[in-house]
């Protein structure tokens, strides 16, 4: 590439390292990398506890300081932190980058930064990571168990809210049609309160996702049911860019040995947030219905708070009583590979859509199948009987069935593995990228 043609890109993730990140930072992480090939540089701005700078894998970092207390639940479903999109202006000043990339949208990575780069004349690409930038449940399972189509109907999103709260499904319809007179005499009263504005509140939401969705100049999908779900809200199609994950391991290690011998337990892996939507809690009381089936399950827990919740600590009892189970401290990304490596499979029983999860391509670049949920993305990577296996993903019993047939059948295995092929590499992601900047800065012909 010439060296007129490189020009600089700043990459907004939620959070950044040295903080627990997940696989929208590693993602960033990576991508970065791989788009100094193409003459691209790089700079990371995420929210933090304070301003710093600093470098991480020689692209350089800057964080802001946000105010993380909430002042009111408006604040929550407001249009932004002012102070916040001020900074940002400030850096992009500073910096003088041509690209916006935001990867991730929330009251602090608000419309208001679209507005700072625009106003700067910059393009801004946004990427849609998770199902928690327009989903108020977060992740896209209407009640908690049927799978959402991500259309934003003031009306449904209201009711299936309240019920995340706690309400149930016939008070949640209630109160979602309470009139505005009894909604501004409940405003004072707390819970009570929130609950007779949500209506208000999840439509102004909704406005702002679409404000959003129409403010940037393209949106990166990364599996078709994002793309279906843009589209159902109105965003047009020729403004949507479709591209896949990938995923580029530091080392590729040799693989181990295919655990082919029916007497030997077989050897599950899972990985994740000890979080209900991460699923893992499934998987031990699906293994508690089967006591003498021969297998070994490691669980390399993510625990993002330093207080232990109470959905870990019922995860940890269930663990103890069974002796199959271990819960291990969780590895650094850029070995997660080479673990994986050393299992015969990878369970994957995510709750909630995902676009990726990353953890499925690092199983691929392992060369090992995955039992994983038939939700999202998930879905999309994974073939069912050919490399791997898809479960109903709420369903304890059709875990026990999936682990039980894979156990007792190396026949099947092997099979599987055979037919688990390497993830794209993030190399592919970077070249689409660097193609879809590139037209943003190209003059429009008269």
């Amino acid at each position: 590439m010439r060296r007129a043609d490189m020009f600089q890109v700043i990459h907004v993730p939620y959070t950044y390292y040295p903080d627990p990140v997940g696989g929208t930072e590693i993602y960033v992480e990576q991508l970065a990398e791989h788009l100094r090939a193409f003459g691209i540089q790089s700079a990371i701005v995420a929210p933090g506890t304070g301003r710093a700078a600093y470098n991480h894998r020689a692209t350089a970092v800057e964080r802001l300081a946000v105010d993380n207390h909430i002042h009111g639940i408006h604040q929550l479903y407001g249009e932004g932190d002012v102070a916040a999109a001020r900074t940002f202006g400030e850096i992009l000043d500073a910096r003088q980058p041509q690209v916006v990339h935001l990867h991730a949208f929330t009251r602090i990575v608000s419309p208001l930064w679209v507005d700072a780069a625009h106003a700067r004349g910059l393009p801004v690409v946004f990427t849609y990571h998770t199902p928690t930038v327009s989903c108020l449940r977060s992740g896209l399972m209407r009640w908690g168990h049927q799978v959402c189509d991500g259309w934003l109907d003031t009306d449904r999103c209201t009711h299936c809210r309240l019920h995340s709260l706690g309400a149930p499904i016939a008070l949640a319809h209630l109160l979602a049609r309470i009139p505005p007179s009894l909604v501004a005499w409940g405003k004072g009263v707390p819970r009570v309160g929130t609950a007779l504005q949500m209506r208000e509140l999840v439509a102004r939401q909704h406005t702002m996702i679409r404000d959003w969705f129409r403010q940037v100049d393209r949106i990166v999908a990364l599996c078709e049911w994002t793309r279906a779900l843009l589209l159902r809200n109105d965003v047009a199609s020729e403004k949507i860019f479709l591209s896949p994950h990938g995923f580029s391991p530091h080392a590729i290690p040799p693989a181990a040995a295919l655990q082919t011998n029916q007497t030997a337990p077989l050897r599950v892996i899972a990985l994740g947030r000890l979080e209900p939507i991460k699923g893992i809690d499934l998987l031990a009381r699906a293994l508690a219905q089967v006591p003498a089936l021969n297998l070994t399950l490691d669980i390399y827990g993510i625990e993002q708070s330093e207080r232990e919740t109470p959905f870990a600590r019922r995860l940890r009892r269930d663990i103890a009583r069974d002796a199959r189970i271990r819960l291990l401290s969780p590895v650094p990304h850029d070995q997660v590979t080479s673990l994986l490596q050393s299992y015969d499979v990878l369970a994957v029983p995510s709750q909630w859509l995902e676009t990726g999860p990353l953890v499925v391509l690092e199983a691929f670049a392992a060369g090992i199948p995955v039992i994983g949920s038939n939700l999202g993305g998930i879905s999309e990577k994974v073939q069912d009987g050919v490399n791997g296996l898809l479960v109903s993903p709420l369903h304890v019993d059709a875990w026990r069935e999936a682990l039980t047939r894979v156990a007792q059948d190396r026949a099947l295995l092997a099979k599987l593995r055979a037919n688990v092929r390497p993830p794209r590499s993030m190399q592919n992601v970077a070249e689409e990228m660097y193609g879809l900047y590139a037209s943003l800065l190209r003059p429009v012909p008269a």
